[in-house]
């Protein structure tokens, strides 16, 4: 699977938790997770290549414990664990 498609599946699986994403461009130097008001928010940097936009996304959503009971596909599975 190809870095593109991976963070699709990545921005699939931030959906499913019920995650805002907001793509907005942070001069290549942002993008992550972040709690406002209760509600988490992943940013996904679109000034940033898509290789960095699939690493902050994937350290993300690592971080959580929320997608461990969900099914992935095991490529992205793993991906999330090298993450953890």
């Amino acid at each position: 699977m190809d870095t593109q498609n991976q963070l699709i599946a990545l921005l699939d699986l931030a959906e499913r938790l019920h995650m805002e994403i907001r793509r907005v461009p942070l001069d290549g130097e942002g993008g992550g997770l972040c709690r406002l008001k209760g509600k988490c928010i992943l940013f996904v940097d679109t000034s940033a290549s898509a290789t960095d936009q699939l690493a902050r996304t994937a350290a993300a959503l690592a971080s959580l414990n929320d997608w461990q009971d969900t099914y992935l596909l095991p490529e992205i599975r793993e991906l999330l664990e090298r993450y953890r």
